[in-house]
């Protein structure tokens, strides 16, 4: 016998799913004079919206997580402060996704960055916008946006259990009609895969979606990290760990050919970069790494001078400092980490009076300023990637609802999609907007 049931009448709960879980029982609604389930697996921001979202269309909805909380790793996205989309056009969001971009073109249409923002701000997390279009909570902290998540999913009567590890989702033909927990199994009549993608696998994005996917005979594009940082050659980098630059051009040059520039933030680490515009060159670093490349990042230091600006404002420095040594002359320049490195690179002695310092040695100094070099030889490992890329084949995904087109009742939201953007709040707003698309759709499926 079928799993799949359907009632005209409300039935009593099923057993399987009285699961205890933070929100209690579900109410169920009726739609149309019938009942779906909907099982969503996987309790981030994807899934919960997914989840959510089904409910208030109509759905009962069973939210299961294998970790012990929701939104571990919402929780520390923004590096805590929750970065929760960008206030760019949506237009332009499609080209913040290299590679797929145009297959979130519903997603993003049907629950926008002004949605995301509406939502927060109806569940009590006003939102704040920040340089470079970067929306934060007001409060500038993520777990408010968890907080504001679990409200959502209370209200809708979403039943959530944890510690639970979905081990199969069940078909009768090509339609889903279940899932499995071990030896448990529970009916559906629709499923949500919102696992996560690889990366930070101790908030629970552990692949475990993957295996899922491929299991219903999806095509799974081989994981790799995406925003990840990179690491570096210099000795000199290891002692400018913490140090933050602000308004300056990272450039990527590999044999000697410009292929990428960012202007933005960045950030000294022990291993090497991170921080904003070096995750969002990394995507490109990454691929040039895999063809046994070897790429080189070079840094602006003021790209908002043009080098006879720069030129003249050396020239001031030096008369205001004549009197001084040349490691004395740089501290209105730059962070006072940062000089002795640029001088070693320079190749002007530091003791040497400012006063005595040749136009060649400032044509060295300039040349250091604004080519900064760094040699990249190597990423930090998926598990530390901001964003997995890579993943479940957008090709076998209809865009227009999230299901799939190999398995009916089948749907797939969030980072789990071989879908991934840059920096700057892009990939939240992906994954809310996917986890809505798939739950209202799963819902609502005939």
């Amino acid at each position: 016998m079928s799993l799949l049931r359907r009632y005209a009448t409300t039935p009593p709960l099923r057993a399987p799913l009285q699961g205890r879980g933070i929100f209690g029982k579900s109410m169920l609604k009726i739609k149309g004079g019938v009942i779906l389930h909907v099982i969503v697996i996987g309790g981030g921001p994807a899934g919960m919206m997914a989840a959510g979202q089904a409910a208030a269309a109509g759905a009962s909805v069973l939210l299961l997580e294998r970790n012990d909380r929701l939104g571990k790793k919402l929780a520390i996205t923004g590096k805590g402060r929750g970065n929760v989309t960008n206030a760019a056009d949506i237009g332009d969001f499609i080209q913040q996704f290299p590679g797929n971009g145009s297959f979130l073109y519903t997603a993003f249409y049907r629950f926008t960055n002004e949605d995301v923002r509406n939502f927060f701000l109806a569940e009590g997390v006003p939102t704040v916008l920040e340089r470079g279009g970067r929306v934060f909570p007001e409060s500038q902290r993520a777990a408010d946006l968890v907080a504001a998540m679990e409200s959502f999913l209370r209200r809708q009567k979403v039943r959530v259990q944890f510690g639970r590890r979905v081990t199969a989702i069940l078909t009768s033909g090509n339609q889903v009609c279940g899932i499995s927990c071990g030896e448990e199994q529970l009916q559906a009549d629709a499923v949500v895969l919102a696992t996560g993608g690889a990366s930070y696998p101790a908030t629970g994005s552990s692949g475990d979606g993957y295996l899922l996917a491929k299991t219903q005979g999806h095509t799974v594009i081989t994981p790799h990290p995406a925003l990840v940082p990179l690491e570096t050659a210099e000795a000199w980098s290891r002692e400018l760990v913490g140090l933050s630059l602000k308004n300056v051009t990272a450039r990527v040059k590999v044999n000697g050919k410009l292929i990428a520039e960012e202007f933005g933030e960045m950030l000294f680490t022990h291993y090497g970069l991170s921080g904003p515009i070096i995750l969002t060159l990394s995507r490109v670093v990454v691929q040039a790494l895999e063809q046994k490349q070897q790429p080189l990042i070079l840094l602006n230091l003021k790209p908002a001078l043009t080098p006879e600006q720069l030129d003249a404002r050396l020239l001031r420095d030096f008369e205001k400092y004549a009197r001084k040594q040349f490691k004395n002359s740089l501290l209105d320049l730059l962070p006072q980490r940062l000089i002795a490195p640029v001088m070693l690179l320079s190749g002007i002695p530091p003791e040497l009076p400012v006063h005595q310092v040749s136009k060649i040695q400032r044509t060295a100094l300039l040349e250091v300023l604004t080519c900064l070099p760094l040699t990249v030889t190597g990423k930090r490992p998926l598990r530390e990637a901001i964003v997995t890329a890579g993943g479940v084949s957008v090709k076998e995904v209809n865009p227009a609802t999230m299901e799939s087109k190999l398995i009916k009742g089948l749907y797939f939201a969030g980072e789990l999609l071989d879908v991934d953007g840059n920096t700057g709040g892009y990939n939240l707003q992906a994954a809310f907007s996917t986890g809505f698309l798939a739950g209202s759709s799963a819902a609502s499926k005939e």
